[in-house]
């Protein structure tokens, strides 16, 4: 009689269900989309040498400045969370958004659609906002709902801003002034496809296109909060955009001609590339690289634009007030927070790239080289001379001397057969050898 064993642990184990978790997003329930990246979001140096300020190699007044320096910060602070505590949202209010994003779920959202008209009178309330809506009727541009769009686009080809109806009315403003901006860097010359330029270029042309856009939708959201509408603002402090937002703050609330002198713009500028939204938005274009079929990226034939001062100011530039950028465009060219592709696995493919063309570029120079050599010294001659003039050529490699020698000296000769003279008079062209190959 055998005895058989059952393993209950196992059997427990595969008849439960799979974990589930229970998670917010930017503190709001239910998460309707969320991307987990297999990426870690930074990397350790275990290697680097501790370089950590310890407060016991400071001199007393250099400690005195580093404490003031830390009250006046923590001053601002304070000031910013008072702020801040106004845009936050209530448990009522709380309840009322899980609410609509189940109804949204379900599709038995009851809620009141916003119409476009709606929309642009909110925005005819900022000052920046409405200047782009003037800029936009004098290009024809048109406004308009589209269930078929997931949230905005900017439809170049038919002049159109499409907007999904169905959002809320907070989104659906800051959409628009999301598109109208990029409708706006069209008509200035800076809306040009990234993949158009080498690739180094290109990743620092595509951060400042998407940090511009978000910047410029920041102020106009300022604005419309000093006017009185705050749906727009709250929908910022309570969203991934919040730390932009801060920096925006920062500037615009301590002081409010930082809004026109381009102050606060840039202080949300710098904190985009100070995130790690660089990292994302670097991938994404890479993979736009990789997959291209246009030939923008690899047709090395394709003249290639040059990142210029001209075009970086270009996307500064404001409908009113101060060219936010023009003064710090050789620290964007430079600087390496700007320039540098710190995610390691975008900087190995972008090297991909880079070696790509390299490679077909001096594929291309070699190939011209040579035939441009075959063609002068076996071109079709009038006449029916060829036979005579192809007797008159000959071809020597040679191990870096510019003066005809003997066969032996000079090289294997492959004209002539070997150990014939060459004729006199005839055409010797002289090919530079590769410096590791031998006679």
């Amino acid at each position: 009689m055998s005895t058989t064993t059952t393993d209950t642990h196992t059997n427990v184990s595969n008849s439960l269900p799979a974990a589930r978790v229970s998670y917010t997003l930017n503190n709001t329930q239910p998460v309707i989309c969320t991307i987990i990246d297999s990426q870690p979001l930074f990397y350790m140096d275990h290697e680097e040498a501790d370089t950590d300020l310890h407060t016991d190699d400071l001199s007393d007044a250099d400690l005195a400045y580093v404490n003031s320096e830390i009250n006046t910060l923590q001053k601002e602070l304070n000031t910013l969370e008072k702020f801040s505590a106004q845009y936050t949202l209530s448990t009522e209010e709380y309840i009322a958004v899980f609410d609509s994003a189940k109804n949204s779920i379900l599709g038995t959202s009851s809620a009141p659609k916003t119409s476009i008209d709606t929309v642009i009178e909110i925005l005819s309330q900022s000052r920046a906002a409405q200047s782009y809506l003037d800029h936009a009727k004098e290009h024809g541009l048109e406004i308009i709902a589209d269930t078929h769009i997931h949230a905005a686009l900017y439809d170049r080809a038919h002049n159109k801003i499409r907007i999904n109806p169905n959002l809320s009315e907070a989104n659906q403003v800051l959409l628009a002034l999301h598109e109208l901006r990029r409708h706006w860097q069209h008509r200035n010359g800076a809306l040009l496809n990234p993949m158009h330029f080498h690739p180094e270029n290109a990743i620092l042309i595509n951060r400042i296109q998407k940090a511009d856009l978000i910047a410029s939708t920041l102020r106009g959201a300022w604005e419309l909060q000093l006017s009185g509408y705050k749906d727009a603002w709250q929908k910022i402090e309570n969203s991934g955009y919040s730390d932009l937002g801060r920096a925006f703050t920062r500037e615009a609330y301590s002081d409010f001609r930082t809004i026109n002198n381009g102050m606060a713009v840039t202080a949300a500028f710098e904190a985009w590339f100070l995130s790690e939204r660089c990292r994302a938005t670097d991938k994404q274009l890479i993979r736009q690289m990789l997959a291209d079929n246009q030939g923008y990226v690899f047709d090395i034939d394709n003249d290639h634009a040059a990142l210029t001062p001209t075009l970086i100011a270009a996307l500064g530039n404001m409908p009113y007030g101060k060219n936010y950028l023009a003064q710090h465009i050789d620290t964007i060219m430079n600087d390496p927070i700007f320039t540098q592709v710190r995610d390691r696995s975008n900087a190995n493919f972008l090297w991909f790239i880079k070696f790509e063309r390299s490679f077909r570029e001096t594929e291309r120079d070699l190939q011209s080289e040579f035939s441009s050599v075959a063609e002068y010294s076996y071109g079709t001659s009038p006449n029916n001379l060829q036979g005579q003039n192809d007797e008159k050529k000959v071809v020597v490699l040679y191990d870096g001397s510019n003066q005809p020698a003997r066969q032996s000296d000079s090289g294997r000769l492959l004209g002539p057969e070997n150990g014939q003279p060459a004729q006199a008079g005839a055409d010797i062209i002289y090919l530079r050898r590769a410096p590791s190959e031998s006679i």
